[in-house]
């Protein structure tokens, strides 16, 4: 099966299985995994192309009835996250930890600092995440973590974790940029 290279028109969108397993997965047997999977289809057969991102995630969290969010994000982005916390903040009760958290340098883990004069913390995914599973959120977002530590934070995040903006510090936070360019798709 190669989804992406589809020689049959996206059959799969009508109906048609190429998977060898059938569509019937018993992780939807999970009542917690059935209602984020109707939630999250009700939500896109409701607003498709009427709402933001943003307002999805509001809806979202309504309709589960999650009261306390986390936000784990990187330093570069933390004039964002100030107006993602006020917005959500409208609605739930927030908790947002910046990257940096616990000021470890980075020499302890023999990472190389950006601008070798200057002492550089490195960035701490499993200490942001850790701090959010012991308040208790109950969905975590990603905002601009790095690759590989967006990794690391939703491995050991306890609450469902989903990603609002995706760095990209080349493209102004949209890898598909890169799609969309022939500069930059050339480049690839």
């Amino acid at each position: 099966m190669d989804c992406a290279n589809c020689k049959l028109d996206n059959a799969c969108y009508q109906g048609k299985s190429c998977y060898d397993q059938g569509y019937q997965q018993p992780e939807y047997g999970i009542e917690e995994n059935r209602k984020i999977l109707a939630t999250a289809s009700r939500i896109e057969s409701e607003y498709y192309m009427k709402i933001t991102r943003i307002q999805e995630v509001i809806k979202f969290c309504q309709e589960m009835d999650y009261r306390t969010l986390g936000i784990g994000f990187c330093v570069g982005l933390s004039k964002e996250v100030k107006e993602i916390s006020a917005i959500l903040g409208k609605h739930f009760k927030v908790h947002s930890v910046c990257c940096k958290v616990c000021g470890v340098d980075k020499k302890e883990y023999e990472i190389p600092n950006v601008k070798p004069e200057r002492y550089e913390a490195a960035c701490n995914p499993v200490g942001q995440v850790k701090y959010l599973n012991k308040l208790g959120t109950q969905l975590n977002l990603i905002v601009g973590l790095c690759i590989g530590h967006d990794i690391l934070f939703t491995k050991y995040s306890e609450a469902p974790v989903t990603t609002l903006v995706v760095k990209d510090r080349v493209l102004a936070h949209n890898p598909l940029g890169a799609i969309y360019s022939n500069y930059w798709r050339r480049q690839l």
